[in-house]
């Protein structure tokens, strides 16, 4: 068997808000809670387990998805409609744009624990 990753666990102020937060902009479900994790599942397999934790505990993370242009679109549309700062980098210096990187377009924003999260619709060269 080749090595995937199964989960990863998330750190959130409130579990259920985070899960629901980033699987409203990514279009995917909340799963059922498990034990002190709320699950949303990608595509691919992984699942991202939320669990609460204090918040003076929680260091940022960096979580990147690879989309089609057609759910970027979509994404994209209820970051914008939600009312969602957005950046074209992950520095946050570059608000209200996306880039266009590798040939696709991404977007950077913050779920509400701080943590950043990532679109994109063609994968890093460096990583192929």
């Amino acid at each position: 068997m080749s090595v995937e990753l199964n989960h990863t666990i998330v750190h959130a102020r409130d579990n259920r808000e985070s899960a629901a937060f980033l699987a409203g902009i990514l279009g995917l479900e909340v799963g059922p809670e498990w034990g002190p994790f709320v699950p949303v599942a990608t595509a691919n397999g992984v699942t991202l387990d939320f669990a609460t934790i204090p918040a003076e505990s929680i260091v940022m993370q960096h979580y990147a998805f690879l989309v089609s242009d057609e759910e970027f679109d979509a994404a994209f549309a209820r970051i914008r409609a939600l009312g969602v700062t957005f950046y074209a980098d992950p520095h946050l210096k570059q608000p209200g744009e996306i880039n266009h990187h590798h040939g696709g377009r991404g977007v950077y924003f913050l779920d509400p624990a701080g943590h950043g999260m990532e679109i994109i619709t063609r994968p890093y060269d460096s990583h192929q």
